[in-house]
């Protein structure tokens, strides 16, 4: 088989969606013939891509190292078709990120500079940030990952460690817990766990395992990344979930810390050794320092 860009597709869309079921739906397909295809491409590429787990399919270490070529090949592609290295795009500072606050204030820095012109992408996985970047497709990126799981970093691109902070827990404001300063994580083994899908950098994996070592398996009944949706699951239905230091609460919910701080965050901000970022490197830096230290006191 002549594998194809609809090809690399189907396997970014596995990898992004964590399963066949939901990948079928999204490409549009049913689940057993993109699971024929999915066999199909193996052969083709000689190994095995996904393995199946408890939590849906993860890449296999040779799946990964496909992945990771199949999304810059479709980057490039995609640069190709709409021109965004064209010269008359050059002058535009193209920022990326998970939307966090600190993204928030460092954009909002930024734009306060004169003559700014900059565009803004967010998206969820820190490794695709990663990819968007290597790819000249970003200049530079505000992301996360975690300890132990810090993902590779391509040569073409710098990382510089801005901050690292507690995960916190987000529980309903009616909830025995709210009522405590701290919570023991495996205070939350008994209740219903809304979590944000794997994210690429070993989220899922480093949640699972640090609750396992709290002697539980999280019971998820609930994945998406919509924060507002989230916190009508917590506030209206009972649910808990896992947040930033640095987020705010709302009505119906409260945030409290994890005693002992079992889980962490490590907030980075990344750039092009050849964009337009890396001459004002440490002024770049100062503003992601800021910006987080500004989420931070409003939290």
């Amino acid at each position: 088989m002549q594998l194809e860009l609809r090809h690399l597709r189907t396997l970014c869309a596995i990898a992004d969606a964590g399963s066949l079921s939901r990948a079928a739906t999204s490409v549009g397909v049913s689940q057993p013939a993109l699971t024929a295809q999915l066999h199909r491409i193996e052969e083709s590429l000689g190994g095995q891509l996904f393995q199946r787990g408890r939590f849906g399919v993860l890449p296999t270490p040779f799946g990964q190292f496909v992945l990771t070529r199949a999304r810059s090949v479709l980057l490039t592609v995609e640069e190709l078709i709409t021109g965004a290295s064209s010269p008359e795009n050059r002058a535009t500072l193209r920022i990326g990120g998970y939307a966090t606050p600190l993204l928030t204030g460092l954009v909002r820095r930024l734009f306060a500079e004169p003559d700014a012109s900059i565009t803004v992408h967010t998206e969820y996985s820190p490794r695709l940030l990663l990819d968007l970047l290597a790819a000249k497709r970003l200049d530079a990126a505000a992301l996360v990952d975690y300890p132990g799981y810090e993902p590779p970093v391509p040569s073409s691109v710098e990382v510089r460690p801005i901050a690292i902070e507690p995960i916190h827990a987000l529980v309903p404001a009616a909830h025995p817990l709210a009522e405590a300063a701290e919570i023991g994580l495996a205070d939350l083994a008994d209740e219903d766990w809304v979590l944000t899908p794997s994210d690429g950098v070993g989220w899922h994996e480093y949640v699972y395992t640090t609750c396992e070592e709290s002697g539980f398996t999280p019971r998820v009944r609930h994945m998406m990344t919509e924060q507002p949706m989230t916190r009508t699951l917590v506030a209206d239905h009972g649910a808990v979930t896992l947040c930033q230091a640095t987020a705010v609460a709302t009505p119906g919910v409260v945030i409290r810390p994890l005693k002992g701080a079992p889980l962490r965050l490590r907030h980075v901000v990344a750039w092009r050794t050849d964009g337009p970022i890396a001459h004002r490197s440490g002024e770049f830096v100062a503003m992601a320092v800021a910006a987080h230290e500004e989420a931070s006191r409003r939290a």
